[in-house]
């Protein structure tokens, strides 16, 4: 088992909470020392309560399935023998509402471009498994009930 933290830190700034003009942006503070500044999307919050600057949770949660897909494709792709120079995704949330008409992230696309080395290539379709390896292996992916797309 392992654990992780993050620690949000938020002050009011005013001018008039209870009217809900406040600024929500925050901090986010990681186990390993990382500080990021957070605040809602302008999309949900417009400003001067939110800043575009700042990382929101719906960006959070695309980077955080991103990423971990990426490390298990890494993962996957060294153990079939496969040489990796750089991975780049420029993945996607599509934000809808559920049949409560409550706003949920519903769909993940995931668009990485792998840079291959070495003599042995992967052709399209071992590329294509490398990636249903890694979506069942991500934790992520594992824990969430948006569905993430990895396009051929």
């Amino acid at each position: 088992m392992s654990h992780h933290t993050a620690t949000i830190r938020w002050k009011n700034q005013g001018p008039d909470f209870l009217a809900r003009r406040y600024s929500r942006e925050h901090t986010l503070h990681f186990d390993g020392g990382a500080t990021l500044p957070g605040s809602p999307t302008p999309q949900i919050v417009p400003s001067p309560w939110s800043n575009p600057a700042g990382v929101d949770p719906e960006e959070l949660f695309v980077a955080s399935v991103s990423s971990c897909h990426m490390l298990w494709f890494l993962h996957v792709a060294c153990d079939a023998g496969f040489c990796a120079e750089c991975y780049e995704d420029e993945a996607e949330g599509i934000m809808t509402k559920n049949e409560r008409g409550v706003l949920w992230i519903s769909q993940i696309t995931l668009r990485p471009c792998i840079t291959w080395s070495g003599t042995k290539q992967p052709d399209a379709s071992e590329v294509s498994h490398l990636h249903h390896l890694a979506h069942e292996q991500c934790f992520i992916a594992n824990s969430i009930k948006t569905e993430v797309i990895v396009p051929s």
